[in-house]
């Protein structure tokens, strides 16, 4: 995202002429923090062409391995381990297993020395088979349900995506721009239009992770324009970053759910309303729609049509997204199956003792790992949209997002005749290598029988059957 200090609110470059040398010309000049006075000169095409790192937002170059952040999340699409799968730790839930690993290790030490030394405690295996078979049913429904919910969560932010670059297309595109001053301004309406799409995406991300107001660095400048209830909400107060004691860094990093904090404890903090920043912002586009219809410059009602069920759409996903968010498993089947899996667990070495002696410690110890992570992976991945290694990278698509929307705005949307028209467009490569203007002055059936030619020639240049293309080529 583009920062307080950035050249536009959404960090996009404007082109103003017909093509890419031109919009360079146009960039807005970025001044560095702390920069001298030769530097703050140059435009972002300079700085490119001199080898020199724009401070570009969403960039991440990690020179090296950051051990406070590698167990943090979510996870860094960008990074590749070499590992293999067994001996990553990053987005493991093994360290959530340590301490109730060491408990179990503790009695299952316990039972076998009290079975050998006392007086044994061993009872039938029945009782293993019948209890793994219902273990085995609540763990399948359990990582079942988890994993739908995590699913319906990248399903609703792929919709999202989609309807932000459709109706992000529908807007660069098919909107109208005036002449004189009113282009001007037509033009930097759609732009603070697609700039809101991004504001979605981002104030929806926020709103997920219960983060209700709207002074985060990503979305501030994007959002700070508009009458919004979390913009009235704010106070100085809510920046105070409060820092973690070592037993709550500790106890959030072993899983204890006793160390963990209230998610929504900022909402409950409010001292005004807060709103619904996402549904404010489509609002605001619907506002945007309204008034392209009114000046004339959407002139197709189709295209508004197709507008307004993005908006729809839009619309459909936060409450997707909402739905996911706000309905996980009922708590009696949460507290049921850990209790049915604690149960099994600690009832291991009464089954396992009189068949194995000491080696009941080390096999309740593998079993109980077993069981525990199918049950500590189905608890993480309930809620997709938080912080955990293993949620939804959201961070990663709302920058891709951002991405998208500033390509697309970097060139004025130009007439399909004019792209047609230009000389290096080689109609029917690899048969021939003229443009459209050669082709335009050959008749309709010289054309149509190039298009056959073309079937008939091998596609691929260098292909095994090189002659034949050359022979169409000379025919051609």
């Amino acid at each position: 995202m583009a920062d307080e200090g950035g050249p536009t609110a959404g960090g996009a470059s404007v082109a103003h002429g017909a093509d890419h040398h031109e919009s360079h010309n146009n960039i807005n000049h970025i001044v560095p923090p702390n920069a001298n006075e030769g530097t703050s000169r140059k435009s972002t095409f300079d700085l490119l062409e001199s080898g020199m790192q724009t401070p570009m937002p969403g960039n991440k170059r990690v020179s090296r391995i950051d051990l406070e952040d590698y167990f943090a999340g979510p996870r860094d699409m960008d990074r590749h381990s070499k590992l293999p799968y067994f001996m990553r730790m990053h987005g493991s839930v093994t360290p959530r297993m340590i301490l109730p690993l060491l408990w179990i290790t503790c009695w299952s030490t316990l039972i076998t020395a009290i079975s050998i030394k006392v007086h044994t405690l061993a009872v039938n295996t029945l009782l293993l088979t019948v209890l793994g078979f219902v273990v085995g049913l609540a763990l399948s429904f359990r990582s079942t349900t988890a994993y739908e919910r995590y699913s319906d969560g990248r399903k609703a932010w792929a919709t999202l995506s989609v309807q932000s670059r459709n109706m992000a297309r529908y807007i660069w595109v098919h909107v109208d721009e005036r002449e004189g001053e009113q282009g001007k301004d037509d033009l930097l309406a759609k732009i603070s239009a697609l700039n809101l799409l991004l504001a979605f995406a981002l104030a929806l991300k926020h709103k997920l992770r219960f983060e209700p107001y709207a002074h985060y660095p990503d979305i501030a400048s994007l959002v700070g324009h508009l009458d919004t209830f979390a913009k009235d909400a704010y106070t100085p107060e809510v920046e105070v970053a409060k820092g973690k004691g070592l037993w709550k860094t500790v106890g959030n990093y072993l899983g204890l759910s006793f160390a963990a904090s209230n998610p929504r404890k900022e909402i409950k903090r409010a001292s005004r309303p807060l709103g619904n920043l996402p549904l404010e912002i489509l609002t605001y586009l619907s506002c945007y729609v309204e008034d392209i219809t009114a000046n004339g410059t959407l002139a197709k009602p189709i295209v508004f049509g197709q507008l307004m069920t993005c908006i729809s759409a839009l619309t459909d996903t936060m409450a997707a997204a909402e739905r996911v968010l706000t309905t996980p498993l009922p708590i009696g089947y949460n507290i049921l199956i850990s209790q049915i899996v604690l149960l099994y667990v600690y009832l291991l070495p009464f089954q396992l003792i009189g068949a194995l002696r000491w080696i009941t410690i080390p096999g309740t110890i593998a079993a109980a790992y077993i069981i525990l992570g199918l049950h500590a992976i189905g608890n993480e991945l309930e809620n997709p949209f938080g912080n955990d290694v293993n949620d939804l990278p959201l961070d990663e698509y709302c920058e891709e997002l951002r991405r998208e929307l500033d390509i697309m705005m970097s060139s004025k949307a130009e007439g399909f005749s004019t792209l047609v028209g230009r000389s290096n467009n080689k109609l029917l490569w690899p048969l021939s290598d003229s443009g459209s203007q050669g082709w335009r002055g050959r008749s309709e059936k010289d054309i149509r029988s190039a298009l056959r030619a073309k079937v008939v020639a091998p596609e691929r240049v260098g292909s095994s059957s090189g002659n034949t293309l050359t022979s169409a080529k000379e025919r051609v």
